[in-house]
């Protein structure tokens, strides 16, 4: 068994295309057009064993469920990265609105980020 696909609920996808790409570094891996939305996907530039699909909130439930992570300050999904300090900085300089700055909790350091498409988005190291 194995992870090829997760999902990522986003309540606009250009939007979230353009962030996840131009400000995130990832690359879209598919783009296909489904009535109103798009089966849209993304991998990492390093790595593109898992697809992150950017997937609408035009359930209901969806909304719901994304709307009450943020209040929550949950983060919808973490990012490892290599230097949590380095990518706050270069994250900052493009403009990426951080909530948390990096801080250690345990043997990892975390910091959270807004992602523009309604949801909080942790980077850590280990």
């Amino acid at each position: 068994m194995k992870i090829k696909l997760t999902s990522l609920m986003v309540n606009d996808q250009v939007r979230a295309r353009e962030f996840y790409t131009e400000k995130l570094g990832f690359v879209v891996k598919e783009d296909i057009p489904m009535g109103e939305f798009h089966w849209l996907t993304v991998v990492s530039s390093e790595e593109s064993a898992v697809e992150m699909l950017l997937e609408p909130t035009n359930f209901p439930p969806a909304r719901v469920y994304q709307s009450e992570l943020y209040k929550a300050g949950i983060a919808a999904k973490g990012f490892y990265v290599d230097d949590v300090e380095a990518e706050f900085e270069r994250l900052s300089s493009l403009g990426v609105r951080f909530t948390a700055e990096p801080a250690k909790m345990g043997p990892a350091t975390v910091a959270t980020f807004d992602d523009t498409c309604g949801n909080l988005i942790q980077i850590y190291q280990v």
